[in-house]
């Protein structure tokens, strides 16, 4: 699932190419993927313009310019691309949308979906979202705060968004591995060590800013000609590497199941807290 990384790359390459074009044309193949008829979702669009994207946590946010929004959430599976009709990605699309002679893919939305909000419904859906861990304001106090009084494992408070929004399964156990620390470890305990709390709060930092310059981890590019997007796949040093040397201290990755979840993490050098 595309995280922080992943949307945050996404927002910058997208802002570079559809910042107010016309909206020439909609396809719509899927409306379970859209909250309202496609007829309502094509004539809102049509002629209209895209004149800022935002990231929040792992949505993006299209901002019209009739005030409307079309918040964006990929979740499993999903994927965007850029090009013209002859361009076109050999994959289903969900819905297109045309400016001119090029076109955004919206593929793989199955479980993701592309709603037209206001602004007050927008901010009513991302309301119970949890505070961006690259945020100017976030720094080393707000987020032992965070931490206070949390129960559970590192793991699954890291990718609660309602704790901190943005993470998920990748990031977690990256972070997890550059604190290191083992993703199953109590995060009580790292609330009442400063030293922890210090060492984790400069992990989730360097590693989410890391991914995201290194274009975060999607498989395909988001348009011909991009070089960036996926390169941080190839960095990651222990999600999805199951039975691979550890490349800090040789030992052999795991993998284990955390209350339903995945994690990866190297059993020699990240300890349990």
């Amino acid at each position: 699932m595309p995280e922080l990384p992943e949307m945050e790359n996404y927002r910058i390459l997208l802002s570079e190419h559809i910042l107010d074009l016309p909206i020439t044309g909609v396809v719509v193949n899927r409306e379970k993927t859209i909250n309202t008829t496609a007829d309502v979702f094509i004539h809102e669009l049509t002629g209209n313009r895209i004149i800022f994207v935002e990231r929040r946590a792992k949505h993006l946010i299209f901002h019209l310019a009739n005030g409307k929004r079309l918040v964006l959430h990929l979740m499993l599976g999903g994927m965007l691309f850029w090009g013209t009709e002859d361009e076109r990605p050999d994959r289903t699309t969900q819905v297109e949308i045309q400016f001119g002679d090029h076109i955004l893919f919206f593929i793989g939305l199955r479980l993701g979906y592309l709603h037209l909000m206001s602004s007050k419904e927008t901010e009513e859906a991302m309301s119970d979202l949890g505070p961006e861990p690259l945020d100017r304001r976030m720094n080393k106090e707000r987020f032992a705060a965070l931490l206070k009084g949390r129960r559970g494992t590192l793991k699954t408070t890291l990718v609660n968004q309602h704790i901190i929004a943005g993470i998920g399964n990748c990031y977690s156990d990256e972070i997890a591995f550059a604190a290191g620390l083992r993703p199953s470890s109590k995060t009580q305990n790292i609330a009442n060590s400063t030293e922890l709390t210090e060492r984790l709060y400069h992990a989730m930092q360097s590693v989410l800013r890391e991914a995201a310059h290194e274009g975060g981890y999607m498989e395909m590019p988001l348009m011909h000609g991009d070089n960036k997007t996926g390169k941080f796949d190839e960095q990651c040093r222990v999600y999805d590497r199951e039975g691979e040397t550890c490349p800090r201290c040789g030992g052999t990755i795991e993998r284990v199941e955390i209350t339903g979840k995945k994690a990866f993490f190297c059993p020699q050098c990240q300890h349990e807290a």
